[in-house]
């Protein structure tokens, strides 16, 4: 079920709306996958199961690693003297 959320009228600046981070979060792990970062598909069906394939993919990795998911630590350069 899609519920759209309208920002309140007499609302100034910035405020968290619900549920947003899942959906962002979602699509961001689905953009991870490179043929779903832009709209090569001509039928909506290929469209759909290249999302079906990224989820599954998303998925599998998850439960095969068998822990939470961390993000990499940045690679910090020092220069040498």
């Amino acid at each position: 079920t899609v519920e759209v959320v309208r920002k309140p009228p007499e609302q100034r600046g910035f405020s968290v709306l619900p549920r947003r981070w899942a959906v962002e979060r979602t699509l961001a792990w689905l953009t991870a996958h490179r043929r779903l970062a832009r709209d090569y598909e001509r039928h909506p069906a290929t469209s759909e199961a290249m999302i079906r394939w990224a989820a599954i993919n998303t998925i599998t990795r998850r439960i095969a690693r068998g822990r939470p998911a961390r993000r990499q630590q940045k690679y910090v350069v020092t220069p040498s003297t």
